[in-house]
């Protein structure tokens, strides 16, 4: 079990999260914070293996607990989760070593597969052994390869973004149906490949909820 820190000062968003953060297997929300020494605090009492991470708080800047952090030789795990989508604060969280950057809002199938890679990231760096070089580019986001969350296999991933490459753009239904695969499964591959940004995102409104559709960068 992961123990997940929610840092955000605005506290119905930080419950969402953590109910969200509470609904995913394998992890659970010890704590919420509302701002920066809160979270400072917080992380060096719990030790979590992960901490969500808003941008902007009221004492400090995401970014500052994160500098601090790695000052203090805290490896834990950061994901930061902001409206913020100024390049130099993305630049930040990266030379700060977030391990990713979730931009808010967003749904629970987006966060589900951010703690999916997390999850996946982890469990190849800490297998025993060595590793070979299709691990090693996963780890380091080489475009080529990409760690799957556990129950994703990497053959039929390469069949999905095929088939999005071949469309252009696809629902998961349509998806499904190009590879063979269910919706569900389908929509699992997609929101995965949408989270490590090999795909984008557009809503298309018409009655009812929208409809998303995935398309490659």
């Amino acid at each position: 079990m992961r123990d997940v820190l929610v840092v955000d000062d605005d506290f119905m968003v930080a419950e969402i999260h953590r109910r969200f953060v509470d609904r995913i297997d394998g992890y659970r929300a010890v704590s919420l914070a509302r701002n920066g020494t809160e979270a400072l605090v917080a992380a060096a009492d719990l030790r979590p293996d992960l901490i969500l991470l808003d941008v902007y708080l009221p004492d400090m800047t995401g970014l500052e607990v994160l500098r601090r952090l790695r000052a203090e030789g805290n490896p834990v795990g950061v994901i930061m989760v902001t409206a913020a989508r100024e390049l130099d604060t993305v630049r930040g969280a990266l030379d700060g070593g977030a391990a990713d950057y979730l931009i808010k809002p967003f749904d629970f199938d987006q966060l589900q597969a951010k703690l999916a890679a997390f999850a996946a990231r982890a469990e190849a760096l800490a297998a025993a052994g060595g590793a070979d070089q299709s691990t090693i580019d996963a780890l380091f986001g080489a475009p080529a390869a990409a760690v799957m969350p556990k129950g994703l296999g990497a053959e039929t991933g390469r069949l999905v973004m095929d088939a999005v490459r071949a469309a252009g753009e696809v629902s998961a239904t349509e998806c499904a149906e190009l590879v063979g695969i269910s919706r569900v499964s389908a929509r699992r591959y997609l929101e995965h490949y949408l989270s490590i940004g090999a795909l984008e995102l557009r809503l298309q409104y018409g009655a009812g909820r929208p409809a998303r559709r995935y398309r490659a960068r």
